[in-house]
């Protein structure tokens, strides 16, 4: 039997980056993975996938609309072959889950393959095409999350389908209707959109990305519908049935009357739950809460004093940024050391276009937090980039404590706002003011100007190009 410092069950962003750390830490680290590609649901079936087809579609869709207005003409009609585009983001997967194999080689990390389910605290048992059993000091479980679904909805993974379906269909819908008007609800309902399929989105509550600040969900709203998204928000799904190649969905409008949709292809996007199956973590005295998610205190260490849990199977925001913070935290707290998280500063992205990213507290926690602040607004079309691209919707709100000028949140919509908001995450962490953001020098014109003009905004209100 081979003996190990730490194990970790599970593969995705959290479960390598933390065997990956445990091993520069002078560990012996073992990892295990029931799929035959190590990687998890964020690089086989999850983000990176996902990014794959919204660039190709982004592609397709500035072919199509824009081309022309920056002189560039194509003759003849210009087509989508769907095939190609999803072999393209397969090799996209391919190539991604490939590095993984390399960094575990790269770090004399013993890969398991099969099913990782615990003997008890310190022995698990791998089963796969062949039974291995390990023993470990200490294992850090990161088994992830599977999407969820409605109690009535029967998903057929043909018509009525999850995310993991929508990133390989073998034709463009018709119409698509999407259940959920989450990130992972618009990002592909986006995708499809562009390449021609109508589009319905039925959401419960009473606006489209409902965690995020509700100016975000207005100005992406607002995107939505000149893109020719139908939007239906105050709306309880009660029921979705497939009648040969069409799919019904029924639902309740804010005014109790039911409603109707058909189209030939339904997308359950109702959030994710936490995935233990097969675990058997009873044996190793591993409790969960009434959510499904491994129970942990501040050190991310489960009831079992040596084995921790991180990521989406735990409480907390379902991100891989957040997963890969706390692999890195759990491996440094069992080598004796004394990391932190601060999970107010782990960013919120959505993959649309306009993307949108928020760092902090939104308008709406602070109100309710009884927390004065201040805000500035700088809208992208003010901005000589943003005119270049011709990506002028969106922009950039900064808060600020009243009194002191520290930023409290930051919330954006436009052009590469995925890569944009990791400069606010950089000056909260520092605890910046306002002030000190609008005295920065940003590069002209960049997209990042929105901040600095934001910043401004909020200090004084002294935006200067607006």
């Amino acid at each position: 039997m081979n003996s190990y410092d730490v194990a970790v069950i599970g593969s995705g962003p959290g479960g390598y980056v933390a065997a990956i750390r445990c091993a520069q830490l002078g560990m012996k680290t073992a990892i295990i993975e029931k799929y035959s590609t190590l990687g998890g649901t964020c690089l086989n079936v999850g983000c990176i996938p996902s990014k794959a087809l919204l660039d190709s579609s982004h592609h397709y869709d500035d072919a199509v609309k824009h081309f022309e207005e920056h002189g560039i003409e194509i003759p003849g009609d210009i087509k989508v072959n769907l095939e190609k585009m999803i072999a393209r983001k397969q090799a996209v997967v391919d190539q991604t889950t490939g590095g993984i194999d390399f960094l575990m080689k790269k770090n004399n990390i013993d890969v398991y393959q099969g099913l990782g389910s615990f003997k008890d605290a310190t022995h698990i048992t791998v089963s796969g095409e062949e039974t291995n059993e390990i023993e470990a000091k200490n294992t850090i479980i990161a088994t992830g999350s599977k999407p969820s679904n409605l109690p009535f909805i029967k998903l057929d993974k043909e018509r009525i389908i999850t995310s993991t379906e929508a990133l390989k269909l073998k034709e463009i819908p018709k119409h698509m209707i999407v259940i959920g008007g989450g990130v992972i609800g618009l990002e592909l309902g986006q995708v499809y959109r562009r390449l021609g399929a109508e589009v319905t989105v039925v959401e419960y509550m009473d606006r489209i990305i409902p965690t995020m600040d509700a100016g975000l969900s207005k100005e992406l709203n607002k995107v939505f519908k000149k893109a020719k998204f139908k939007m239906q928000v105050s709306h309880k799904v009660k029921s979705v049935e497939r009648v040969g190649d069409e799919v019904i969905v029924k639902a309740d409008n804010k005014k109790g009357e039911e409603v109707e949709f058909k189209g030939d292809y339904c997308l359950v996007s109702v959030g994710r739950s936490p995935y233990t199956a097969g675990l058997n973590t009873e044996a190793a005295g591993v409790k969960l809460d009434d959510r499904g998610r491994v129970e942990v205190n501040e050190h991310l260490q489960t009831s079992a004093s040596n084995i921790y849990a991180i990521g989406d199977v735990v409480k907390g925001a379902m991100l891989a940024h957040k997963a890969e913070e706390e692999g890195v935290f759990v491996a440094e707290i069992i080598a004796g050391q004394k990391p932190h998280i601060d999970y107010n500063l782990i960013p919120g992205v959505v993959y649309t276009w306009p993307e949108v990213a928020a760092v902090g507290r939104t308008e709406e926690q602070l109100k309710e937090a009884g927390v004065a602040y201040k805000t500035g607004s700088f809208p992208m079309r003010a901005l000589g980039r943003s005119r270049a691209s011709m990506d002028i919707d969106g922009f950039v709100k900064i808060l600020a404590d009243k009194t002191t000028d520290e930023i409290l949140g930051v919330h954006m919509i436009g052009a590469r706002a995925a890569d944009l908001i990791a400069e606010a995450v950089v000056a909260m962490e520092f605890r910046a003011s306002a002030e000190d953001i609008s005295r920065m020098s940003h590069a002209h014109p960049t997209y990042t100007e929105a901040i600095k003009e934001a910043a401004l905004a909020a200090t004084e209100d002294r935006a200067l190009h607006i």
